[in-house]
């Protein structure tokens, strides 16, 4: 019995310490022991889910040879989230997963998806970021500076405001609406009458709260997650007038210092992860009934949902903004964009 007992630690013992060797395992060569991954949102939020979904995937997929830790909140560019993509070329930033909004100051063609009204549902932004449209636009932000490897998503903007429903261009006259840091939004809005103003997600909330502007612009889940019917938000409509992509990037330093193997691991972690966020971003907003919704309604806010031909009155508003910004963002992409809709199954 005593012997038998005695191999059995031993082998316990031995175990333990290969455990442990491997724990302090040395990292290969040009490996950093941290690598910083920037978010806007947390994991409250479908946005930060996604980072950590990436990251955790990452570490057990390279038995902790790549380990990432998460900044909300853009914290590594002081909030400015305009400033996000040109810390992820400098390398301030290692990983990121961005919004093609906040990035589209420095690369226009990623204001493709906020041109207003062109992407009428779930199948058509699929049809964008999934195919050919997709590709290209990666190309481009290879070009620009950062290694993009797979799409998220942080979903349909709706508007909600703290004095009136909003079910026409002229129920926007005169409303201050924050919006992010982009020249298309502030067209959009001012070809509606509103009078947009320009504030990161931080600023956001206290503005809100004090009065400092009117509305917001967002998706549902950030709705819900913010809890942005306890700072005024009473009326909120659903007009699904831009979809927000996001995309989850590398700086190519970091990419170039990692062996091909743990580059396959990264770029498919990203693409599994991609999916994970898209599914829990789109959860109940593609059932029937929308669960969410309910949410919303239950705490007071009045939800109105826009007719088809309400809808109308708004894209025609819009339409001169569509083809301003058509021109700017490229006349053959937004093309190429608009016959994989309209092609869309």
């Amino acid at each position: 019995m005593k012997r038998t007992f005695l191999k059995f630690t031993l082998a316990a013992c031995a175990l333990a310490a290969a455990g442990l060797a491997n724990a302090q395992a040395p990292l290969p060569a040009g490996y950093k022991a941290e690598y910083k991954m920037s978010l806007v949102l947390g994991p409250a939020f479908p946005w930060g889910q996604g980072g950590e979904i990436w990251a955790k995937l990452v570490r057990e997929r390279t038995q902790g040879r790549i380990n990432i830790k998460l900044y909300p909140g853009t914290a590594l560019v002081q909030g400015d989230q305009t400033r996000e993509f040109a810390a992820i070329r400098q390398g301030v930033i290692d990983l990121a997963i961005g919004s093609t909004i906040n990035w589209s100051p420095q690369i226009r063609q990623l204001n493709l998806f906020s041109l207003p009204f062109l992407l009428p549902d779930y199948r058509a932004l699929d049809a964008l970021t999934q195919g050919e449209v997709g590709k290209q636009l990666f190309q481009v932000i290879d070009k620009a500076g950062a290694l993009p490897l797979a799409w998220g998503e942080n979903g349909y903007r709706e508007i909600s405001n703290s004095k009136h429903p909003i079910k026409s261009p002229a129920d926007l006259k005169g409303l201050k609406i924050r919006v992010v840091g982009s020249p298309l939004f502030l067209d959009t809005f001012s070809a509606l009458g509103a009078n947009p103003t320009q504030m990161s997600w931080a600023d956001a909330q206290p503005a809100l709260a004090s009065g400092a502007v009117d509305g917001q612009e967002n998706p549902l889940s950030i709705f819900t997650a913010a809890k942005l019917h306890t700072v005024g938000q009473k009326h909120l409509t659903l007009w699904g007038y831009v979809a927000d992509p996001l995309i989850f990037v590398v700086n190519k330093d970091v990419w170039k210092s990692w062996t091909p193997a743990d580059q396959a691991i990264v770029r498919q972690a990203a693409v599994d992860a991609g999916k994970e966020e898209v599914a829990i971003a789109r959860k109940g907003l593609v059932e029937a009934g929308h669960p969410l919704l309910k949410e919303i309604g239950a705490h007071g806010v009045t939800v109105t949902q826009l007719t088809p031909a309400e809808r109308v009155a708004f894209v025609k508003a819009t339409r001169p903004v569509y083809d301003k910004w058509k021109a700017q963002i490229g006349a053959e992409l937004v093309g190429a964009a608009e016959k994989a809709i309209a092609a869309r199954k």
